[in-house]
């Protein structure tokens, strides 16, 4: 028997959990989950007394950590990713595997010659984004390889979106899906990335109004911002000498404009606290980021002065929408900018248990093949079934579970820090995921240009 250990139950481990239910008795698995509630998980277990149990924990009980990953296989950490260094040091004190969807970090890469040293696999990015887009992305690149073509173009954005039937009113057309903290201080630093060989730097101010437009047939518009580093991905992807790289975020139309209102209002400040009471107004403390009113405008119109917009504008009217320029009390004391943003934020883009939550990918390829320009592109959209069993928790756990299935069946032959780049690795989960779940990329090429001797060749 292989004994699984998952830290946290989050939104995000609802079909992660359900994956590793359905194949506890054919891998011959037992899992423990650890979670700081594990409470609402006793239901979902209880048919599953002999094979699965549901424990508390909490990431500071440093000695119960050290005794639930020594009493078990393979660690599967869906915790805040920052708390993933203190599990991996646990994972090699013990000589456990460890399975994350989330970034190796450097300070993660750190444990790489030590993991190998140990015969042990730290399988990270293993979810979404990132995972699936590297999953996704590198057949197409050697795809386009093997039959001669050159890369001269990459781009690659993801959004965890609202489906359709479910945006309602919401001007915004989002709800978080993951973790709100993350949403609200998104893009701070710069972002880095390569257009046509030349470097290209977007400070935090700006990121929100360099954006790029792009259409997903069957659901529209959407708009991409650039991620903060583009450029580490170019040695993973075998693509170091690329004239273009950029990977990015996806939103709605019109949401990166109203983003972008709120930083330079400052309101994602997270670096100071304003020692105000929770019973401050909004409206209050919308004045105390204005400079003093000389005339008899209304809040709403000193604010959209101050950012150059009109008064009528869509920017306007989503943070009047959001309640900015009201009189709720802004519910935190001696609280950073961002905490009361994300506050407000969380009441009003909770997923309701009606809603239908949407994760879109759209990779873009250009590359040059016997004289001709090409466009290749690959889309994903998968819609969730409700608040619980969302398409953020499908595409995150479930190539993090298939992951971990390859893993306990011995093969997985890589070790040390590991991401799935690995043709073995992601091949297979590429194929269960479109054979059993339905999770797969429409693909579609276009010609972009043809140059002058090919034109001559073809019409003599």
């Amino acid at each position: 028997m292989t004994r699984l250990l998952l830290l946290g139950a989050g939104r995000s481990a609802s079909s992660l959990i359900q994956y590793l239910l359905a194949h506890l008795t054919t891998e011959d698995w037992h899992l423990t989950i650890a979670d700081v509630n594990p409470e609402p998980l006793h239901a979902q277990l209880a048919s599953f007394a002999e094979r699965a149990q549901a424990v508390a924990f909490e990431i500071g009980q440093q000695e119960r950590l050290h005794e639930l990953v020594a009493g078990h296989d393979v660690v599967i950490s869906m915790l805040p990713a920052l708390f993933h260094p203190v599990v991996a040091k646990a994972c090699l004190a013990h000589g456990k595997h460890l399975a994350t969807a989330s970034y190796a970090t450097e300070e993660i890469r750190a444990f790489d010659a030590e993991a190998r040293a140990a015969g042990l696999t730290f399988l990270m990015e293993c979810g979404l984004d990132p995972g699936l887009d590297h999953m996704s992305a590198l057949p197409m690149i050697e795809e386009i390889r093997a039959a001669g073509g050159q890369l001269t173009s990459f781009k690659s954005y993801c959004g965890g979106l609202m489906a359709p039937d479910s945006e309602g009113d919401n001007p915004w057309r989002y709800k978080f899906t993951w973790n709100p903290r993350n949403v609200v201080l998104a893009g701070q630093g710069t972002a880095k990335y390569i257009e046509h060989g030349h470097p290209r730097f977007i400070p935090y101010q700006h990121l929100f109004r360099r954006i790029e437009t792009l259409g997903v047939p069957g659901y529209g518009q959407f708009e991409g911002y650039a991620n903060r580093d583009s450029l580490s991905y170019r040695p993973l992807y075998g693509l170091e000498n690329i004239p273009t790289m950029l990977r990015g975020t996806l939103r709605r139309p019109g949401y990166c404009a109203a983003w972008a209102a709120l930083v330079s209002l400052g309101l994602t400040d997270d670096s100071y606290h304003l020692g105000n009471a929770a019973s401050l107004p909004w409206s209050e403390l919308m004045e105390s980021f204005l400079p003093p009113a000389v005339t008899a405008t209304s809040l709403a119109e000193r604010v959209a002065a101050q950012l150059n917009l009109a008064p009528e504008s869509e920017e306007i009217a989503r943070l009047a929408w959001l309640g900015l320029f009201g009189a709720e009390p802004v519910g935190l004391p001696d609280a950073t900018p961002a905490q009361l943003l994300e506050k407000l934020l969380t009441a009003k883009w909770q997923l309701q248990p009606h809603d239908h939550d949407m994760i879109v990918m759209q990779h873009l390829l250009e590359y040059e093949q016997e004289g001709m320009t090409y466009q290749q592109t690959s889309s994903l959209v998968v819609v969730g079934d409700d608040a619980t069993h969302t398409a953020m928790a499908k595409t995150v756990g479930l190539p993090l579970a298939m992951a971990v299935r390859r893993l306990t069946q011995g093969l997985v032959p890589h070790r040390g820090v590991v991401i799935p780049v690995h043709t073995d690795l992601y091949e297979p989960i590429l194929a269960e995921l479109d054979a059993d779940y339905g999770i797969q990329f429409v693909e579609e090429r276009h010609t972009l240009t043809r140059n002058v001797m090919a034109s001559a060749a073809q019409q003599q």
